[in-house]
């Protein structure tokens, strides 16, 4: 029989929302007031995300108030992303679920399983990236290289597609459980995030642009279509159901989940002191 699971479908919604929902769910989970959950997601307006341990220096605040866009720091670690025109994951569960037990590789390896049969049923002709070590663990925060971009490297376990990186992810562990979430692009131009971050002259801007969309991919420029939001999150559904062998429910978040978020949102993730603390 399939062990049942949470789906949550939530509304576009600021990056700091998105941050302290994730997180809520986190804490009610490790109280065992909440089952596993995968939730789907996206953001308005879009938002700059930096990792854990990411310097907010990377940022450049000037170029991305200019354009009307969030910043936020996530719980994971990793590079920046800048989503926007994308479908976002996240999976929480405790730390002795089966699907998420183990190291982070391990964990990494099985979810990446049914990512990779997600995207493989919109028709992309994807790959898993297997390399493995210290500077392939996905946890990894330090050491970061003088590019501040996530989409730049796959890590391991992550989906590739023609060797150009598609999803990029990043996994927390805590006392009260994990949290691994993630970005799947759908469409737009990937070298936007560029336009966010400090580089040492306009040359090196253009450099990274150029690198980054040689390195990365969306699903349009895959398969010379768009993939609508909905579609690809059935997909999503779908193959979490099969490679994991989950029975998904849609929910809805508790009227406790949503009160310690707002909590969550003033006092941490719309907060100075979280989102400039590196």
């Amino acid at each position: 029989m399939p062990d049942n699971w949470r789906l949550l479908i939530t509304s576009p919604a600021r990056g700091a929302w998105n941050m302290a929902v994730d997180e809520s769910i986190l804490e009610h989970i490790g109280r065992g007031e909440s089952i596993p959950t995968l939730r789907l997601y996206s953001w308005g307006p879009p938002c700059l995300s930096l990792g854990h341990a990411q310097p907010f220096a990377d940022v450049d605040a000037a170029r991305l108030n200019q354009r009307g866009w969030d910043v936020v720091r996530r719980p994971t670690g990793g590079r920046a992303i800048l989503h926007t025109d994308e479908l976002t994951y996240s999976i929480i569960a405790p730390q002795d679920e089966p699907r998420v037990a183990g190291s982070i590789l391990e964990s990494y390896n099985r979810l990446a399983g049914a990512l990779l049969q997600a995207v493989r049923a919109m028709g992309l002709p994807v790959e898993m990236k297997e390399d493995s070590g210290p500077d392939r663990d996905p946890g990894r925060t330090r050491g970061l290289p003088p590019n501040p971009v996530c989409f730049e490297v796959p890590s391991a376990y992550e989906i590739t597609v023609k060797g150009k990186k598609l999803i990029g992810s990043a996994q927390a562990r805590r006392r009260e459980g994990v949290l691994q979430h993630g970005s799947l692009p759908l469409t737009g131009d990937l070298a936007r995030i560029t336009d966010a971050l400090v580089y040492a002259g306009e040359s090196s801007r253009l450099d990274a642009a150029q690198r980054l969309l040689a390195r990365a991919a969306t699903v349009e420029s895959v398969l010379g279509h768009p993939v609508l939001w909905n579609d690809a999150a059935q997909a999503f559904v779908w193959a979490f159901e099969a490679k994991l062998d989950l029975s998904l429910e849609e929910g809805k978040l508790s009227r406790s989940e949503l009160e310690r978020a707002e909590e969550l949102v003033r006092a941490k993730y719309a907060h100075d002191d979280w989102t400039q603390r590196v």
